[in-house]
Parts: structure tokens; C-alpha cells; sequence
């Protein structure tokens, strides 16, 4: 049953007595009985996010949020030092009418970028051409894919139509740079993580190794729980070797800077989207078989914690608008974009005045593809955006296929890493230089580790309108009456248990909201104070009591894997596909906490009530978290960190694990924004905590001339 009270009433009711519990009718250890459901790449359905109008105005909001989502996610934000790429450009192979070189760079110190660059022997009009990155996806092969001469794989393709050339059906990605190329533009086709000449790191998707799981930098890599403390990840070296990869195009003599795009199917469809999402350079994109409100990309470079939380691939699409943009669908995931994603993108792009620079080829009787006709389309937009001049349709014509000896980039003049270049020892250092680059970037930047915060907490102050009390219940204990409630954030469908405690006498105004990771310590399962609440009342201070989401639990809830892996060490464990879709526990906390401010705010006749955030037991980081995202809110904090750092915590499914914790700042980063509420922080140092020493700072607080910061909904 829930009530619905007049806010008049509820808080005559909260205030008008006792005392804070979280899980009374239950161990105050035990977790809450129904977890909020967790989002699943493969199940979720994942329309566009965005209410409201669509201006230019809005809409440039909206891009930037989901760019710096992005580019957190990717540990992208601030972006990494731009290291000389030192490319290495040789071994040029002629063809009829276009070359293709071996080129190799350095996206950070020491790690490379390999792949094929594509050039026409045909100079275009002005003597200058377009520059178009392709990368290629989860192919067999990835760029050295050769599917045969006269295999049934190839034969079948010519015989469904989908090719129209032996040549094409054999390699259909060198099939789009041979033809893109012949057409007067530059191609820079370029390997994912694991493929073709990207040796070092030899797995595209590990999962975790005990012996890359260290603490310190250099001692972790990929996939531990240091590299998600510091939101590194393939999903972000991928990204940040794509931008690396538009850095190296535009050194190539001749590449229009005004005409820069990128193409691929699949996975490189994802970095497509990705790359256009978070860097305007790019004029024009076509991501294909990826755009969909159905399965969001099932490898590990697709996916990144905090990466699809408020958003989806439509959104990530849509953040390239007004700009030219192509997308295809097949009988794949993407079967049902015409009727669901793509109206909603059809919308952005006319709102924005700009509805001819959105494309789209509902091709579903093909399976997941890159085939011919798609490929046409692509020449065709290609064609008509960059204006180069060719009658439409613009159809490709055969061409020879290279082979691995052809393309490769490692030769004998110039050898392939080795020794400590390759493997463990390589993602070590790798990692290690990405840490230190990022902590000397983000030094002093207070900007940053709030914007940081806030997007990895993920939600704004509730409004009053969409906080209600429920399950409201009066009993008394020992002479006192304790008021039990229910929170409920309406909007998101969440609800917080919270006891309300009042003086009988004597209120001074001030209200103590008090988190805490065993309540017990505060008021026992039978509602009678501990010796910290009963402080705060025969001080005059009111206390608010909320229970932390699954206080008690062991491991935080994760999204189901289909593997038997006991040791979770398979990359289908990756933290990624839980907390790319869904909040930590850390932040549902936060939420909560911000909801129960909300409500304690929520009575007109307490204009000058004072709230007073207060975290101890095992819930300091939940409250310094708060702190920073209400400070307009509060009169103060008092935050008993019992000298706990996120650095500690050698496990993705601990319950206080946090990705992106360390890489800004851990808690001393937390407690830097709050400065502006000046915190009383305890259990740092000398500073001695503990529920007695938190009640006495409380009173301090409460006596304290702080005037109110309340701000309007």
C-alpha cells in the first residue's frame, strides 16, 4: 500500500517525532528485498533519449553530453597527450590506378597503429582529395580477410547478388578502399586490437589475467580492476587509435581538412559512431549494420562502463546531426531500424533543417554485411557530399587482391615488435604511461574531476514533483514515536526506506540526514536511538535515517554471463556489460540520497530548515559524492572516510567499487569538491571518526551561522 499525503501533512508527520532505522523489520545487514532490474545489451530495447524540443540550442547540449559520456567512458576525458606518431609510411605496392602503402604510427609512446593507406594515382580537380578512414570490424582476418578464389564462401556471394565481382566477395573491405581510392580519396584502413599486423596485444578480448591484476601502475593491464578504478579499457585505446588514425590522415600530402569521413560495418561501424560522436573533424559518417535500439555490440571494444547509461547507439548516431550520415540495416540486429530508431533520427535531422543529410538502407533479406550494394550506397553519398563528380550509380569495376604479404607492415627492414614491445610487458607499461599522462592532465583540474563526478554519478537533483512518501507508519518505542517512510523517486521508479526523528522539545532548525552502511549503530531494529542519535536529538537536532541500497550485500548485482568460468576470467565477466548499462551501487546511493533531500525539503513551512549531510560507517565516499552534487542544497557536511581509498578495492564486484574512482581523484578527489559546503572531515589522518565523533561535529555544525543554500526546482 502507498500514501500519497499533502506535503503540509507528511512533514508535520516526520517532524512531529523520533528516530532513524534502515531495514527495521529486518537485519540492518540484510540486502533490500527488491533490487532495481539491471539493463542487458542483449534484451534492453534502447530508443532516444531526449525530451523536449529539438533546436540547435538543445541539440548542441545533448551532443555534448553524450560526448563527454563518451570520452569518459573511453578514459578519453580530458583527451590523452598528442604524442608525435612518429608514422612510418614505405613498401608501396602499384596498382592500375591507385597505390596502397604500409604505414605504422604511434598512437601513445611506443604502442602502434598498423594498417593499409589507399591513394589514387588520378590527382582530383583542385589537388585535393578526401580523406576517409576504414576500419574494419570483427572480420575473420580483420584487414588481411581473404575469403578465397572459388570457395563456397565466395561463390555463395556472387550467387545471392550481394557481390558483383570474384575480387569483391574474396576481400569485400579492400573491395571499399580500392573503389573509394579510384574515385579520389584517400583510405586510411587501419587494424582493430589483435588483428593483421596489431600484435601487440595479442587478444582482442582476454577477459581478466590474475598476472596482470597488480595495484600500482606497471604492474596491471587490461581488464583488471586498476585498469576499471582508471576506466581504461580496448573500448578506449581503440577509440583514442581512431583518433589517432584521423591525426595521421590529415598528414597525408594533399587530404582535404574540410572533407574527412569514416566508414565501416559492425564493430567498425561502432567506431564509426564513436569517432563522429566526439570529434567534429569529421564531415561525414556511415556506420553500417551497427545503428539499432536492439543489441548495442557484443565485444568488449564496444562496450565500456558508464558508456550506455542514458544513452544508446541512436543517441551516439544521432550526436553526428545535422551532419551528412548513412546507416544500413540486415537480417541482424539492426532488422527493425526502419520502423524503430530511424524515425526518431529521421525527426533530429529535420528539426535541425538539415533532413537530406540523413541516408538509410533497409537491406534485411541479407545477412550482417558490407556487400556490394551496401557498398554503392556508400559511393554514392560519398559522391554527392564531397562532390566528386561522378554519375550515379557509381559502380566498382574488379580489382586485384592483395594478399597478407602485400599489406603486411612488418618486413625485414622495418621488423615487428618483439621482447618487451609485445604482450604482458608491453600493457604494462602502456597502461602505466596512459596513468601518469592522465594524472599530470588532470592535475589541478577541479573543472574536470566535477564533470568527471557528475557524469559518473549520472543524475541530476530530483525535482520536487517527482519525489512522493509512501508506506507511511507511526509506532512508538520506549515513550518515543518513530516515523517510518518510503521515499519513492517516481520518475525512475526507485524507493528509499527512511526513518524520521524529531526532538520533542527544543527543535533548532537543523536536520541531520545520516548515511550509514549498518544503521544499527544509529537505532536498533525495534526503533530505539544509539548513543550518536540521541546526542543529535537532546542537541535539538532532527535525523534522517536512509537505507543504503543493498546495505549488507557481499557483491555488487551483475548483469547474467553464459559461461562456466569459475575464476571469471572470461571476457564475457568484463565489468563493462554491468556498469556500461547501469549504475554502480555507489551511485544508486547517491541517488537516494538526493531523493531523500529532496523530500525533507519538500514542506513550505520549513523555509529555514537546515540539512546537515552526514556519512560514517562505511558510507564517507556516498556522502562526499553528495555533497559535491547538492552543495546549493545543504547547510553542511560531516564525512567520516574511516581512511577508506577506492585504490584498495582489488575486485570489479566488490560493493563499493566504483570504475573511474581512481583515475579522478579517489576520495581526496571527492572531498576536493566538496570544498565550497566546508566539510568536516573525519577519519583521515589525525582526524579522528567514528559515530561519537560524527555527532559531535554534527552539533558544532547545527550551532554554526551557516546560512541555508537551498536553491528553486
Amino acid at each position: 500500500m502507498q500514501l500519497r499525503l499533502p506535503r503540509e501533512f507528511l512533514f508535520t508527520l516526520m517532524f512531529s517525532v523520533s528516530l532513524p532505522t534502515a531495514g527495521w523489520s529486518q537485519p540492518a545487514t540484510a540486502p533490500a528485498p527488491h533490487p532495481r532490474p539491471l539493463r542487458e545489451l542483449n534484451t534492453d530495447y534502447f530508443p532516444l533519449h531526449f525530451d523536449g524540443p529539438i533546436s540547435a540550442e538543445t541539440w548542441a547540449q545533448r551532443r555534448a553530453e553524450v560526448r563527454d559520456r563518451i570520452l569518459l567512458a573511453a578514459g578519453l576525458l580530458p583527451l590523452p597527450t598528442r604524442t608525435p606518431l612518429n608514422a612510418v609510411i614505405h613498401g608501396r605496392v602499384e596498382r592500375d590506378d591507385y597505390t596502397i602503402d604500409r604505414v605504422f604510427f604511434e598512437s601513445f609512446p611506443g604502442h602502434y597503429v598498423t594498417g593499409s593507406l589507399y591513394l589514387p594515382k588520378r590527382i582530383p580537380p583542385g589537388g585535393r582529395m578526401p580523406g576517409i578512414l576504414s576500419p574494419h570490424g570483427h572480420w575473420p582476418g580483420g584487414r588481411f580477410l581473404d575469403n578465397g578464389a572459388g570457395t563456397a564462401k565466395t561463390l555463395e556471394q556472387l550467387a545471392i547478388g550481394a557481390e558483383r565481382f570474384e575480387s569483391g566477395a574474396r576481400a569485400p573491405m579492400q573491395a571499399r578502399c580500392v573503389q573509394l581510392a579510384r574515385m579520389g580519396c584517400a583510405v586510411f584502413f587501419y587494424d582493430m586490437l589483435g588483428y593483421a599486423d596489431s600484435i601487440q596485444i595479442a587478444e582482442h578480448r582476454s577477459g581478466r589475467r590474475p598476472e596482470l591484476s597488480g595495484r600500482e601502475p606497471g604492474t596491471y593491464g587490461l581488464y583488471s580492476s586498476m585498469a576499471d578504478l582508471r576506466l581504461q579499457s580496448n573500448f578506449g585505446l581503440q577509440t583514442w587509435n581512431s583518433l589517432r588514425a584521423l591525426d595521421f590522415l590529415l598528414t597525408v600530402p594533399g587530404v582535404d581538412p574540410t572533407r574527412l569521413a569514416a566508414t565501416g560495418a559492425s564493430g567498425g561501424a561502432t567506431q564509426v559512431m564513436m569517432l563522429a560522436a566526439i570529434d567534429d573533424r569529421l564531415t561525414a559518417a556511415f556506420p553500417c549494420v551497427m545503428v539499432s535500439t536492439a543489441m548495442q555490440g557484443g565485444c568488449t571494444c564496444e562496450n565500456a562502463c558508464y558508456l550506455r547509461i542514458n544513452q544508446g547507439n541512436v543517441d551516439i548516431a544521432a550526436a553526428f546531426a545535422p551532419k551528412p550520415m548513412g546507416l544500413t540495416a540486415a537480417d541482424d540486429w539492426t532488422k527493425e531500424l526502419e520502423s524503430k530508431g530511424y524515425p526518431e533520427l529521421q525527426a533530429v535531422w529535420s528539426q535541425l533543417g538539415n533532413p537530406g543529410n540523413l541516408l538509410a538502407t533497409f537491406n534485411t533479406h541479407w545477412k550482417h554485411n558490407y556487400n556490394h550494394v551496401t557498398r554503392t550506397t556508400v559511393y554514392g553519398f560519398m559522391n554527392r557530399h564531397f562532390n566528386l563528380g561522378f554519375p550515379d550509380p557509381v559502380l566498382e569495376r574488379d580489382f586485384v587482391v592483395s594478399s597478407p604479404e602485400e599489406a603486411t607492415v612488418w618486413t625485414v627492414a622495418h621488423p615487428k615488435p618483439s621482447g618487451a614491445q609485445v604482450g604482458a610487458e608491453h600493457e604494462k607499461a602502456l597502461l602505466r604511461y596512459w596513468s601518469e599522462d592522465s594524472d599530470r592532465l588532470l592535475s589541478g583540474r577541479g573543472d574536470l574531476l566535477a564533470r568527471a563526478w557528475t557524469i559518473m554519478v549520472g543524475r541530476e537533483m530530483p525535482r520536487g514533483a517527482d519525489v512522493r512518501l509512501g508506506d507511511v507508519t507511526e509506532a512508538e518505542r520506549d515513550g518515543q514515536a518513530v516515523v517510518r517512510a518510503t521515499v519513492q523517486d517516481v520518475r525512475h521508479a526507485e524507493s528509499v526506506p527512511c526513518v524520521f526523528l524529531k526532538p520533542k522539545s527544543g527543535w533548532n532548525g537543523t536536520v541531520a540526514l545520516w548515511l550509514a552502511q549498518n544503521a544499527g549503530e544509529l537505532v536498533d531494529a525495534e526503533g530505539r536511538p544509539g548513543a550518536a542519535a540521541q546526542r543529535l536529538l537532546a542537541g535539538g537536532v532532527a535525523v534522517a535515517v536512509s537505507s543504503l541500497y543493498l546495505a549488507g550485500t557481499t557483491e555488487q548485482p551483475m548483469n547474467p554471463v553464459k559461461n562456466d568460468d569459475p575464476g571469471r576470467n572470461d571476457y564475457r565477466w568484463t565489468a563493462s556489460y554491468t556498469y556500461g548499462y547501469n549504475h554502480s551501487l555507489f551511485a544508486h546511493r547517491v541517488h537516494d540520497a538526493m531523493a531523500v533531500t529532496r523530500a525533507i525539503q519538500q514542506d513550505p513551512r520549513l523555509p529555514s530548515a537546515r540539512i546537515i549531510l552526514v556519512g560514517g560507517g562505511g558510507a564517507g565516499e556516498v556522502a562526499a559524492a553528495a555533497g559535491a552534487m547538492m552543495q546549493a542544497e545543504l547547510a553542511g557536511a560531516v564525512i567520516d572516510t574511516e581512511g577508506f581509498r577506492f585504490a584498495s578495492l582489488m575486485d570489479q564486484w566488490q560493493p563499493r567499487f566504483v570504475p573511474g574512482a581512481v583515475k579522478y581523484g579517489d576520495v581526496p578527489g571527492l572531498l576536493s569538491l566538496c570544498e565550497p559546503l566546508r566539510p568536516v572531515v573525519l577519519g583521515e589522518g589525525a582526524a579522528k571518526g567514528g559515530a561519537e565523533a560524527v555527532a559531535s561535529a554534527v552539533l558544532k555544525l547545527a550551532t554554526a551561522p551557516v546560512p541555508s543554500r537551498r536553491t528553486s526546482e
